[in-house]
């Protein structure tokens, strides 16, 4: 905590506007003020990701240099990266190191994706060097600082922006909304990222204990049915939800009068949409007025079970495992901190985590870059 209240000083020393004066009106142009910087702060460090002003992290009065926007990016990491850590020292050192190495590959892999797309599949025109990729971007991040950020804030569940994610090429806003839909466990929010991977890791530790005829166990504590019961309600409920929702959603009334795009690009849109509220990310595709009856209906009905299902599965699996004894290692024991075991966890996520969207993946962002 004292590095997060350090961090936080440093983004209100360096990060926008920090006043109680009023706004000043300048002939027809008003200049925003107030305690921006700090509020932001709060917000980074928080998970959260609501700005001050609307444009969030893209205005120069929250973010309006690169040193603050690299404070900014590191503000939306910190916590849920030291949590794993946190979780190494109250149980053993290598588990946590597995699991911050498999989150740390999936968000490389990703921040690499996204800024390649970003540079390499944009529109190209004649005579201008690189492609359009730099719309709805502010110049000062570039592409590079717009991709990494976008990316941070769509695995760890902060909803921040510093770009406009509509603006994305196809392949770059697929890669921050699959991230969103595997259920922001890469880091992920303020301790629902660790439990939302320690999910997949007990799915893991049970399906490989029973393909290769061990006993499932973890950390000591054998893993039964009603373990797996809970496992299983806190992977998919999510991504049913996000599903359901979309599905709903775009079969609204007056749906295709609130898109700024329509085709795969308006679908994508709306799947981004009901992503974000079922996986408590916040951040928006920006094309879509998701401020419709029907969808604030289904979007806050969708947030709050997602929230709390999830949560109240992992609780009551972390108190039934808290009441088993300790089971000594043995010749059947799986090894649960092996880098065997790492490529496994990363094969589950893929298969159960990424495979429940290939589908409206396909009718969304991969149809509109095929377009």
């Amino acid at each position: 905590m004292p590095l997060a209240l350090v961090l936080a000083i440093i983004i209100v020393a360096c990060g926008g506007v920090q006043t109680l004066h009023a706004n000043i009106q300048a002939g027809r142009t008003l200049i925003p003020l107030g305690p921006a910087a700090s509020q932001y702060a709060i917000s980074l460090l928080g998970s959260n990701g609501g700005g001050f002003f609307g444009a969030n992290g893209a205005i120069a009065f929250s973010n309006p240099n690169a040193l603050s926007n690299f404070f900014e990016m590191i503000a939306i990491l910190l916590i849920p990266a030291a949590l794993v850590v946190t979780f190494g020292r109250f149980t053993e050192k290598r588990q946590a190191r597995l699991i911050f190495t498999v989150m740390l590959i999936f968000l490389s892999l990703a921040i690499i994706g996204t800024t390649l797309a970003e540079l390499h599949t944009g529109i190209k025109f004649t005579g201008v060097t690189g492609t359009s990729a730099l719309e709805g971007k502010n110049v000062i991040n570039g592409i590079g600082n717009s991709s990494l950020w976008t990316t941070l804030s769509t695995a760890v569940s902060s909803g921040s922006v510093n770009a406009n994610l509509d603006s994305f090429t196809a392949l770059g806003g697929l890669i921050p909304l699959l991230l969103i839909q595997l259920g922001e466990i890469i880091f992920g929010g303020i301790g629902s990222g660790l439990y939302g991977m320690l999910a997949f890791v007990l799915l893991t530790v049970f399906i490989s204990g029973l393909m290769v005829g061990r006993t499932p166990e973890y950390l000591g504590k054998k893993i039964e049915p009603y373990e797996m019961k809970m496992v299983s309600l806190a992977i998919l409920f999510p991504p049913i939800l996000s599903l359901i929702g979309t599905a709903i959603g775009v079969n609204l009334p007056h749906i295709q009068a609130n898109l700024t795009n329509h085709g795969a690009h308006g679908f994508t849109e709306i799947l981004y949409a009901f992503s974000s509220m079922a996986n408590n990310n916040g951040s928006a595709f920006a094309g879509f007025n998701a401020n419709q009856i029907g969808v604030n209906l289904v979007g806050g009905l969708s947030m709050t079970v997602t929230r709390f299902v999830p949560l109240i599965a992992m609780i009551l699996m972390g108190g039934s495992l808290a009441k088993k004894k300790l089971v000594a290692k043995g010749a059947g024991t799986l090894r649960t901190d092996t880098v065997l075991f790492g490529v496994l966890l990363i094969f589950i996520i893929l298969l159960i985590g990424a495979l429940n969207f290939v589908p409206a993946l396909v009718l969304g962002p991969i149809a509109d870059f095929l377009g």
